[in-house]
């Protein structure tokens, strides 16, 4: 696990290229907050690709230990806010520029399915 406040960087690739990346921070402890900022490629990209930027963002240690979700997402990436939502609960969204802002709950991991 990465420090609290040092950022981690994630790259989802399709070959060479990088095609989603973000950066996120947490807060110390199991009552923190995550805060990631997201972003996809321009142009095309195979559907699914930007899901994955967000499920491999929710699976990191350090996000899945924390209460809280604050990302930003660019504004009309519908596949990233509502993967997001998937994954969250409460979430809340707000226009900011270019961007759309997402307040949400973590919640707490689900047992291993027997």
């Amino acid at each position: 696990m990465t420090s609290p406040h040092t950022p981690r960087h994630v790259e989802i690739r399709d070959g060479n290229r990088t095609v989603a990346a973000a950066e996120v921070t947490t807060d110390a402890g199991p009552e923190g907050t995550a805060r990631t900022s997201l972003r996809a490629a321009a142009g095309h990209l195979p559907p699914g690709r930007r899901a994955d930027l967000v499920d491999t963002v929710m699976d990191l240690p350090e996000v899945r230990s924390s209460q809280r979700l604050e990302a930003t997402v660019p504004l009309g990436d519908g596949e990233i806010l509502e993967r997001l939502r998937e994954r969250t609960t409460d979430a809340v969204t707000r226009p900011a520029g270019s961007t759309v802002l997402l307040d949400a709950t973590i919640p707490p991991p689900r047992p291993p399915a027997p």
